[in-house]
């Protein structure tokens, strides 16, 4: 994960994880399970023999596929455990974007592919993980919005509306006066006095 530094919007290439470990289509699926298990990884790639990404295989992928149908691991290749096709998002969309994604198609990651190659994967994780800068940026914009308000306000008096104390009338631009809230006719009216 790269330093995020203070922006005004968190994109995917800030959080993506990246290199990403892929496997060949054909390989058995107990290979799979060893690159997971060696990386640390919660999911593999899965790519054809060009290297164009076809699909995922998560820990999930070889509980469901292998473990609960009791298949010898090296009996199926990897392309037969994948989920297919890969979801995937381009590096320079929103974190908030790829989160509603995720979310919508109920997936835990997504590939991310600049110019048609696979440059990192986006996990629910790694989106968490920044979870804690995103409301602190949050909240720090808030406070500076808040302050450059109250600055405004107090250059800028707001006008104030209501019923003029000498004339009853309902005035949009209230004007205090000596104590006395008064519209701009009867404000004029005093001055010219």
């Amino acid at each position: 994960m790269s330093d995020i530094g203070l922006r005004s919007r968190m994109i995917v290439r800030d959080v993506m994880s990246s290199p990403v470990v892929t496997i060949d289509e054909n390989a058995p699926a107990n290979q799979v399970a060893e690159l997971i298990d060696k990386h640390g990884l919660g999911s593999l790639i899965v790519t054809s023999k060009e290297g164009k990404p076809l699909g995922i295989i998560t820990e999930r992928d070889l509980v469901r596929r292998i473990l609960a149908k009791n298949v010898k691991p090296d009996s199926l290749k990897a392309k037969e455990v994948m989920t297919s096709p890969l979801i995937t998002i381009e590096p320079d969309e929103r974190i908030s974007e790829a989160a509603r994604r995720m979310s919508r198609l109920n997936i835990r990651r997504l590939g991310v592919m600049y110019k048609g190659q696979l440059v990192g994967v986006l996990s629910s994780k790694d989106i968490l993980s920044v979870m804690p800068e995103l409301i602190e940026n949050i909240q720090e914009q808030a406070l500076i919005e808040g302050e450059n308000r109250a600055q405004k306000a107090e250059e800028e008096p707001t006008p104030l509306a209501g019923y003029c104390d000498n004339c009853g009338g309902w005035s949009n631009n209230l004007e205090e006066v000596n104590g006395d809230f008064l519209c701009e006719d009867c404000a004029a009216e005093l001055e010219s006095e």
